[in-house]
Parts: C-alpha cells; structure tokens; sequence
C-alpha cells in the first residue's frame, strides 16, 4: 500500500494513510522499501507515533533511518521513546551512532540510559522501565486519579500503580479498578495489596518470566538491594524474553551457538562459525563409536548380518533418548521439575522405558524371526533393543538435570550430544549380548 502511494506520488493520501494504521503494519511496509524511501516515508509520519513505529523496526532499518537524520530529529524520535525501548535501541546501534545519538538528547535521559547500560546482561534491571505510576500511601483516591490523568501519558502502563514510602520502599501495589471501586477519600495504602510479587534489578529475566506465567502479572516491580523500587517489568517485554530464550534453546538443542541477528540478516560467515565449532566436537566425540566397532571387528567377521542392526539400534537410542531430554529440559524451563524431583523422574523414565522398550522389543523379534528366520539373532537383537532404550531414556532425563545442577543451561545436553553418548553404550550393549549370546 504505501509503496504504491510513493510509486504515484500521492503524499497527501500517504499521510492520511499513515494516521489510520496501526504502527506495527507501518513497519512491516517500512522494511519492504529501500532506504531512502524508508526515510521519506518515516519523515511523514505523525509526530505522536514515529517513535512507536520506530521502536518495531528492525536494527539494520533503524541505523539507516538515523544516519540520515538531523541531530534535532534524532532527538525528538529518541526522547520520545520508553526508557527500556531506548536502551535496547542504543544496545543494537555502532558506535560511532551511539555517540550522536547521546549527544543529542537531554542529559538526564543520557544518565538514566548510562545507569541502564551498567546493569548485567539479561537481568530484570536490563530489561524493565521508569516509566510507571506510584503513589505515597496517605495519598487519597481522588487525588491518585489527578497524578494519574498528569503523568499517564508518558508511562508505559497505567492499569496497575504501586505505593511506596517517603523512602521510595515498595510497600505494594493498586489496580485502577481498585482505585475505581474504591471511595474518593480512602487513603491508597488502606486498598492496596501488600503481598506485591516483586523482583530484584539483579534476576535472571528468564526467572521474571517464570514469575509472570506463575502468578498471571501483567507488570511486575523492581526492587534494589535496599528494596527501593527503581522500574518494573511489562508483559511485551517477558513476551520477548520469553521468544528470545526458546530461541536461544532451540538452537543450543540443534547443536548451534546462539545468534542475536534473524537467520536472513546473518552472514554465512557467521552461520558458519556457530555451527562448525558443534559439528567438530561432535565428530570428535563420534570416534568413540568407531573404536567400539574396531574393537569387535572379529565379531563383525564371524557374523556380518550383525552390521545391519547398527544403524537401527542407534537411532532407536537416539530418538528415545530425545524424547526424554526434551520433555526434561522444558519441564524445567517451566519449572515443573526442579534437581529435587531427580529420582522422582529417573524412576518414571525407568518404567516408561521399560514398557517402550518391551513394546519395541517384541515387534523387533517377530520382524527379525520372519525375515531370517533365526530366532537366536531375533532374540539377540531385541534383548540388545530393549536395553539400549532402557540406557538412552535413563540418560535423556540425567544429562539435562546434570547440567542444571553444574549451572550449566541443560538445553546444552539436548539431542546431539545424548545422541553421541547413547550411540556408544548402545553399540558396546549390542556387542557384548551377540557375543553372550551367539558367541561370536
């Protein structure tokens, strides 16, 4: 729509376009043109959104937009944004921007986002926002509604406030629907809930999240070590904590180092260098397997139909073991299972694996009995199955909660490293059973 307005010329129709459409669908289209249209069209929008707009680019759109701006615009569009927005903004931005971009906005947003900068990565103070609503408990309704009718405006949310003290210490917090129930002359501590869910500038965000889906918020304070309350923490930003973790999982889980940029926005360079590091240690680690089979080699030569079993067993092995890790390892992420439910789960995973693998056991043997007709090699074949289930669930649910416990993220003991570990023991099982059993 507004590349074709641009293609017609037609900039009054354009704006009036603009005005009517949601800031989220302006930057969809804005990343669809070229660059200098990008900047044409963003020139043109109305002045109360550009920076909402702006905030929902991408980060290559918005260094082009700004290096094409006046010092003035850039601090109109920067001051305009939330704190945390612009924070994550400057985060993205070289150097040499960043630079430009302090210098051309007011000095106390240039320290508050200084203050910001110095918090650790991914921790709640990172990610919350100063712009929020609090009342002094002696405040009255009434007047609660005038602060919030004179300061809503430039705060992120105003559905819940929070009271603190002459010190700044959080005490609790208020809906407006409290707030609108309540008599005009009731003091706002009276009303309040006291028992607030709160968190400290320190926190994982990924533990903030957890927090969020456990207790239902929609905003969630944060303290400092003195119980200070210094921002709080909105439901848009743990969506994005949230997309960004299970990506990060994902693609620790497929055997990757993490990336920051979209898969389209990245360099080969760069995809390159996250997957080759995994795939040499899993070679690496994949020797092993090829020393188990040298090793029984003369096995190998007295029975050769025992090689067409291998690439069965092992991915038998690896798809069970899969499945137990990744249930594991979003079971913790969800925090429905903790270190101290580890026999708990061993001795679930048992059982499951024992009626897997019995059930796999058995169509294995009828499978190998009617092909060749050797009810020794079916035997075989299936008691080495049956155990090499057994081995890959019991390692699928220990690894990921091993890994928890060494502070390790557990998404790190996903499919391609039980695959690696399970691929061995299942491989010395087979071998040791066909030698116990058909003495080979």
């Amino acid at each position: 729509m507004i590349r074709d307005m641009l293609g017609e010329r037609d900039f009054a129709a354009l704006k009036n376009t603009l005005r009517e459409m949601n800031p989220v669908d302006i930057a969809e289209e804005l990343e669809e043109l070229s660059d200098a249209d990008a900047v044409r069209v963003f020139r043109m929008l109305p002045k109360d959104t550009a920076a909402d707009i702006f905030v929902e680019l991408s980060s290559d759109t918005q260094q082009e937009i700004i290096s094409k701006f006046k010092d003035a615009e850039i601090g109109k569009i920067v001051g305009d944004m939330f704190l945390d927005d612009a924070v994550d903004f400057i985060e993205e931005m070289p150097a040499g921007l960043v630079s430009r971009v302090l210098a051309n906005i007011s000095a106390e947003q240039r320290n508050l986002i200084n203050q910001f900068l110095k918090y650790p990565e991914n921790s709640a103070g990172s990610v919350m926002t100063i712009e929020y609503i609090s009342f002094k408990e002696h405040l009255t309704v009434s007047a609660a509604f005038d602060k919030i009718r004179r300061e809503g405006i430039d705060s992120e949310t105003i559905y819940t406030c929070y009271v603190t003290d002459a010190g700044r210490h959080l005490l609790g917090d208020v809906s407006v629907r409290t707030l609108l129930l309540a008599e005009p002359d009731a003091k706002v501590g009276d009303i309040m809930n006291a028992a607030v869910i709160s968190a400290s500038t320190t926190d994982d965000r990924e533990e903030i999240a957890n927090e969020f889906r456990k207790y239902g918020l929609l905003t969630m304070p944060v303290v400092d070590n003195e119980k200070r309350l210094v921002g709080i923490v909105t439901f848009d930003d743990v969506m994005t904590i949230q997309e960004e973790e299970a990506t990060e999982d994902f693609e620790i889980m497929a055997a990757m180092s993490p990336s920051d940029e979209p898969y389209l926005k990245t360099s080969v360079w760069v995809l390159t260098k996250n997957r080759v590091l995994w795939l040499l240690l899993l070679m690496l680690s994949a020797t092993v397997t090829g020393t188990i089979i040298s090793g029984f080699e003369d096995a190998l030569a007295t029975l050769p139909v025992l090689v067409a079993f291998i690439p069965m067993l092992m991915d038998t092995g690896g798809n069970a073991g899969s499945q137990s890790s990744t249930l594991i390892i979003r079971g913790m992420a969800l925090e429905e299972v903790a270190l101290a439910d580890i026999f708990k789960v061993f001795w679930k995973e048992i059982r499951v694996s024992v009626l897997c693998g019995g059930a796999l056991a058995v169509v294995n043997f009828g499978r190998i009995l009617l092909m060749n007709h050797d009810a020794m090699l079916a035997l075989t074949v299936s008691i080495a199955l049956f155990a090499t289930v057994v081995l890959a669930k019991s390692v699928g649910c220990l690894l990921p909660m091993g890994a928890k416990k060494l502070k390790l993220d557990p998404a790190v003991m996903a499919s391609p490293v039980i695959t690696t570990v399970v691929d061995a023991g299942a491989l010395l099982l087979f071998f040791v059973i066909a030698k116990a059993l058909l003495g080979v």
